[in-house]
């Protein structure tokens, strides 16, 4: 086997797009998308539906060229009932795509026992990606003995474990997870984020999330405010698929209505536009691990602010960014403020896009799994 041979692989995960959770996971399957450059794809996912009354429905479609196979299984109330049923899914699922010579299996959570019983039955080899900001050194606390025990066991049985970033790489080895371990970013498409070469005539701050309480969507307003109080000329863009009710009743409250717009769930195109248009992309999470929203803001040219928090540092350089200490609200309002100033000196568009380009792109992130399939498949 040489490094262009095209292997058969099956994408399987804890979290994937569905009907019931359209945004899920969608970092996977942008994997998956990527890794089809180069070989052969097909994913594979089971989820549970209390809605629905027949035991499983199959749902098979091509999305994005990739042949995207999802079972619903009926959910119950019996935790163990619905574990059984999942594990059902996927044997069933299995049946109807093509036998892979590897399984690319995606955060190391109950579902990837399937992943084990893979192996254990057809002798498929199987890598592991992990994303869970959980496993970060600072969540592990939260983690239930349960959960570190079922991923110390999946990873046992994984011939390698690829994190997105060093910070979530270190969080395992602190689990005692002992497979070799080999960084592979987020991939981002460097198509649908690109630069924007017009004039921006407004300045525009952006913040796009789930608007989760961790993410301190107000704490922005808040900034944004004050800093409107201080007479800056700006205005702020806020949104996502979250509670964007909240976010308005907080906005009349400080009658900040004229400089700070809210949005609900948009398309990835229109997250695109959205950042095409603005300035600068606001982060001020307690925790990440390599967020997308970041790499694709460097991708169409433009800076961030974000917490030092996570993998963030790993990829935000003083020149692409500019870092502020987790839940320091006066650092993210002074960091707010000398962008407008334009006192941090950030590196030009082109040069910003082009990290994204030689380190995130499609091409980029297949060739390195790639590397790794190679290295697993001709052992």
């Amino acid at each position: 086997m040489n490094s262009n041979t095209r292997f058969k692989v099956l994408f399987i995960s804890s979290w994937f797009p569905n009907k019931l959770e359209p945004t899920n996971g969608n970092f996977v399957q942008r994997h998956a998308e990527a890794v089809s450059l180069l070989h052969d794809v097909e994913i594979l996912h089971a989820i549970g539906d209390s809605t629905q009354n027949e035991k499983f429905i199959f749902d098979d479609k091509v999305i994005n060229g990739i042949r995207t196979l999802i079972v619903y299984y009926k959910n119950s109330k019996n935790p163990l009932l619905n574990f059984y049923r999942r594990m059902k899914a996927y044997q069933l699922g299995f049946k109807r795509v093509e036998k892979p010579d590897l399984v690319h299996g995606n955060v190391l959570h109950n579902n990837m026992l399937f992943a084990v019983y893979l192996k254990k039955k057809y002798k498929i080899p199987f890598v592991i990606t992990e994303h869970w900001s959980a496993f970060l050194s600072v969540n592990q606390n939260k983690l239930s003995k349960a959960k570190k025990f079922i991923a110390q066991k999946i990873a046992e049985k994984a011939e390698l474990i690829i994190p997105v970033s060093e910070n979530l790489g270190n969080g395992l080895k602190n689990l005692e997870i002992k497979k070799p371990i080999e960084v592979i970013g987020n991939v981002i498409d460097t198509d649908l984020f690109s630069m924007n070469n017009g004039q921006k005539n407004e300045f525009i701050f952006l913040h796009i999330s789930n608007l989760i309480p961790l993410k301190n969507p107000d704490k922005i307003i808040q900034a944004a405010v004050k800093l409107y109080n201080e007479n800056f000329k700006f205005s702020l863009e806020i949104g996502g698929d979250g509670d964007v009710d909240m976010l308005n009743s907080l906005i009349r409250e400080y009658n900040a209505e004229s400089y700070i717009k809210t949005f609900g769930m948009i398309s990835s195109q229109e997250v695109a536009n959205k950042m095409k248009n603005a300035n600068c992309f606001v982060l001020f999470s307690d925790y990440e691990n390599q967020p997308c929203v970041i790499l694709e803001s460097f991708a169409t040219g433009i800076p961030v602010i974000a917490p030092r928090v996570g993998g963030i540092p790993e990829i935000v350089e003083e020149n692409r960014g500019t870092l502020v200490e987790k839940a320091d609200e006066k650092a993210l309002f002074e960091a707010m403020k000398n962008v407008l100033e334009d006192k941090i000196a950030f590196e030009n568009s082109e040069v910003i896009r082009s990290y994204v380009v030689d380190n995130f792109s499609k091409q980029k992130i297949a060739e390195q799994f790639s590397e790794i399939y190679n290295k697993v498949l001709t052992k």
